[in-house]
C-alpha cells in the first residue's frame, strides 16, 4: 500500500499540492494526470524519499522493492544487455560473490551462490534482458554493442528496459512512451497489463492510459483526486462533476455545439473506407470528450492556405534515403509514387527504421531524392513539425518575437490572442525560450507553424512532450484542418481522430494499407509470426538439403569423415598416454609430498639426506607434471578442432 496523509509539498512561491490524501492498494494500476508543472513528477520523488513533505506524512507497506527510471543514463561503454542485466543489483553482486569464490577455491560457497543466481533466476536473465530490448525495438545484432553507439531517444529505451528488468513490487514509469514508436509502444502496453506489481504511471497517451490503467490519479487545484475505472471512465465522471457547476456546464454545452457541427460537416465527405468511418466515429466521442476538458488553458484552430493546387505534390519513381560520406547511397523507400491531393489526412504506419521520417524529410524538399522526381504544386506551402525543430528555436528570443518576424506588420493584439490559445497568456508571451520546459518548446512550435497557414501539414510525432490537454487541443484543431495532413504518431487517439487513410512504410516499400489501427496490430503480428516460421523453415530446408544430398556426395562425406576421423586417433592415444603418465605422476608427488608432511624428517639429522632426496624429487616430478600437462592441453585443443571440422563437414 502506498498512502499519502494530509500531505503539502511546495516548491518555490506557490504549493503543488496541499492537504492531499491518496490511497493506493498492491496491485492497483494508476496513471497519474494534470497539466504540466502540477507536481507529477514531485509526487514520485515523494514516493522514492528523494524529496520530503513540508506537511503530512507518507506510509509505504515495508519491504516493497520500487523500480523507476534513472534520469542520467551512464555506463556508456557498458554493452546494452549488460547495461539492463546491471538493473537487477542482487543478480549482480552474487554473480561477483560466485566469482569471488571460484577464484577463491571455495567450493563450498560456489554451490550456495549458484543456488542463490537460481532462486533468483539468474540463469535465465541474460534471455529475459535480450526480449525485453527487442520488444522495445532493438535488432538482435545490436544487443552487444555499447550504449554510446546509440542516440539519446535509443539510450533511453535501454534505460526503460533496465527499469522493466528490476525485480519490483512497486514500478514508477514518467512518461515511458515518449521515445517509443508505435510498434514499441504495443509491445509496452502488453507487457504493462500483465506486470503483476503496483504501477504508477505518467503519461499524456489516453490510449495506452485506457489500455493499461484502472485507476486515475488527478491533479485537480492541489488536490489529488483519484477516479476508479481507465482514463475514458475518468473523462466521464470529470465532466459529470464540472456539469455541475452552473459556468462549466455553459462552456460545456458551447463545446458540445462546436464539435457536433463540425461532425454534421465531415459526415458528407467521409468515404467508405475503414479507417474515415473509424474516424467518423471517433469524432461523434469527441463531443463527450471535449466536456471534460473545458477548463482547458489550450484551444486554437489551425487555419489553412487561401489558395491550393491540384495536386499538391507528386514524387515520382523515387528512391529515398542518405547519401553517405563515402559517396555511397543507403536507400531506405524504393520505387516511391505517390500524389498528394487536397483535404487527404494520411497517417503512416510501419516498424521502426523502416523510413517513416525519410518519407516527411522528402515530401519536404529538406532531404533531396537520390533518384527521382519531386513536383510541388504552384501554391504549396508546407507546414513542418519534427522534435528536432525545437533545437531550431531562438532560446533568447520570446515566442511573441518569434511570431512577429514571420510577420512583422502584424498587430500586437492579434499576436498575443494567437499566442494565448497556445498557452501563452498575459505576459508569458515575453519570456526567453531558454526558460522553456520540452512541452512548452513543442507548443510554441506548432504555433509557427499554425500562424503561417500551410496547405500541407507534415508531423512527425507532434505529440511528444505534450501533456493530455495540449494533446487534446491538438487533435481537436487537426480534426478541423482544411488542408492535407500526413501524421506519424503513436498517439492513437490522435491517429484515429485525425487521419481517413493510412499508408504503411516497410520492406523498402510505400504503399496503402486498407485497415484501421487494429488490423495494423494484426498485421505487425502475423509479420512478427511469418518471420519465425521462415526462420524455422530455412533451418529446416537446410537440414532437409544435407539429408537429400546426392549419393555421390554423402558417399564423399562419409570417406571425408573417416579420413577424419583416422586423423584423430593418433591425437587421443597423445593425450590418453599424456593424461595416464600425469596421473602416474600425480599418485607419486603425492606420495612424496606425505613423507614431507612428517615434521621429524625435518627435526632428525638422521634424516637429512632423505630430505633432500624427497625436496629434489618434489622439484622433478612439479616439473614433470608441468611438461605432461603442456603435452595433454595441446593434444586436446588439436583434437577438439578437428571434432569441430568433422562436425561441420568441412
Amino acid at each position: 500500500m502506498i498512502a499519502l496523509r494530509q500531505v503539502t509539498l511546495q516548491r518555490g512561491a506557490e504549493p503543488l499540492f496541499e492537504g492531499a490524501d491518496l490511497t493506493l492498494h498492491a496491485g492497483h494500476k494508476a496513471g497519474i494526470v494534470g497539466p504540466n508543472g502540477a507536481g507529477k513528477s514531485s509526487l514520485f520523488g515523494l514516493i522514492l524519499g528523494e524529496i520530503g513533505a513540508d506537511k503530512g506524512a507518507i506510509e509505504m507497506s515495508g519491504g516493497q522493492r520500487i523500480a523507476h527510471m534513472a534520469q542520467e543514463v551512464e555506463a556508456l561503454t557498458r554493452p546494452i544487455v549488460e547495461y539492463v542485466l546491471d538493473g537487477d543489483a542482487e543478480l549482480r553482486r552474487t554473480e561477483a560473490a560466485l566469482a569471488s569464490a571460484q577464484t577463491e577455491g571455495d567450493h563450498h560457497r560456489e554451490a550456495e551462490l549458484h543456488g542463490a543466481i537460481e532462486a533468483l533466476d539468474g540463469y535465465s536473465a541474460p534471455a529475459r534482458a535480450a526480449q525485453l530490448l527487442v520488444g522495445l525495438g532493438f535488432a538482435q545484432q545490436d544487443l552487444d554493442k555499447p550504449l554510446s553507439a546509440f542516440s539519446g531517444g535509443w539510450r533511453m529505451r535501454a534505460n526503460l528496459a533496465r527499469t522493466l528488468f528490476m525485480p519490483s513490487d512497486v514500478l514508477l514509469l514518467d512518461e515511458p512512451t515518449n521515445h517509443l514508436d508505435l510498434d514499441a509502444l504495443l509491445w509496452l502496453e502488453q507487457w504493462l497489463t500483465r506486470y503483476p506489481g503496483t504501477l504508477l504511471l505518467i503519461s499524456h497517451d489516453r490510449d495506452f492510459l485506457d489500455a493499461v490503467c484502472d485507476h486515475i490519479v488527478h491533479f485537480d487545484r492541489r488536490q489529488l483526486v483519484l477516479y476508479r475505472g481507465n482514463y475514458t471512465t475518468f473523462e466521464r465522471t470529470r465532466a459529470e462533476k464540472l456539469a455541475l457547476q452552473q459556468a462549466q456546464a455553459e462552456k460545456q454545452q458551447a463545446r458540445r455545439e462546436e464539435i457536433e457541427k463540425f461532425v454534421a460537416r465531415f459526415r458528407y465527405k467521409a468515404t467508405k473506407a475503414r479507417q474515415a468511418q473509424s474516424r467518423l466515429k471517433m469524432l461523434e466521442r469527441m463531443g463527450d470528450i471535449a466536456l471534460a476538458h473545458v477548463d482547458s488553458p489550450f484551444h486554437f484552430t489551425l487555419p489553412a492556405a487561401d489558395k491550393t493546387s491540384h495536386p499538391l505534390l507528386v514524387i515520382d519513381d523515387a528512391a529515398l534515403g542518405y547519401q553517405q560520406a563515402d559517396g555511397g547511397q543507403r536507400v531506405q523507400l524504393s520505387n516511391v509514387k505517390l500524389t498528394l491531393l487536397p483535404g487527404q489526412r494520411i497517417g503512416l504506419l510501419g516498424p521502426n527504421g523502416a523510413g517513416k521520417s525519410t518519407l516527411i524529410k522528402s515530401l519536404t524538399g529538406d532531404l533531396p531524392l537520390l533518384e527521382g522526381r519531386r513536383v510541388p504544386g504552384e501554391h504549396l506551402a508546407v507546414g513542418y513539425f519534427a522534435q528536432h525543430q525545437l533545437e531550431g528555436l531562438d532560446l533568447q528570443a520570446s515566442p511573441f518575437t518569434h511570431v512577429q518576424r514571420l510577420s512583422p506588420k502584424a498587430a500586437d493584439s492579434d499576436i498575443r490572442q494567437f499566442l494565448g490559445g497556445f498557452g501563452f497568456p498575459g505576459d508569458d508571451v515575453f519570456a526567453k525560450v531558454d526558460t522553456f520546459s520540452g512541452g512548452e518548446k513543442a507548443r510554441l512550435a506548432l504555433a509557427l507553424i499554425a500562424w503561417q497557414k500551410p496547405n500541407l501539414l507534415l508531423l512527425d510525432e507532434p505529440t511528444n512532450h505534450l501533456d493530455l490537454e495540449m494533446r487534446e487541443a491538438l487533435t481537436e484543431a487537426l480534426a478541423s484542418f482544411d488542408g492535407t495532413v500526413i501524421v506519424v504518431s503513436h498517439d492513437r487517439h490522435l491517429l484515429k481522430a485525425t487521419v481517413d487513410e493510412f499508408w504503411k512504410v516497410a520492406d523498402h516499400r510505400v504503399e496503402p494499407f486498407d485497415g484501421d489501427l487494429e488490423d495494423y496490430r494484426v498485421w505487425l503480428k502475423t509479420r512478427l509470426e511469418t518471420a519465425r516460421r521462415i526462420a524455422r523453415e530455412e533451418k529446416a530446408d537446410k537440414a532437409d538439403a544435407a539429408q537429400a544430398a546426392p549419393k555421390e556426395d554423402r558417399k564423399a562425406s562419409r570417406r571425408a569423415a573417416a579420413e577424419l576421423r583416422e586423423k584423430l586417433r593418433p591425437l587421443k592415444r597423445e593425450r590418453d598416454r599424456a593424461e595416464k603418465a600425469m596421473e602416474g605422476v600425480q599418485a607419486e608427488l603425492a606420495e612424496v609430498e606425505e613423507r614431507l608432511g612428517d615434521a621429524s624428517l625435518y627435526t632428525d639429522t638422521a634424516r637429512k639426506q632423505e630430505l633432500t632426496e624427497c625436496l629434489g624429487r618434489q622439484g622433478e616430478l612439479k616439473a614433470r607434471l608441468d611438461d605432461l600437462e603442456a603435452e595433454w592441453l595441446a593434444a586436446e585443443e588439436a583434437l577438439e578442432e578437428m571434432q569441430d571440422a568433422l562436425a561441420s563437414g568441412d
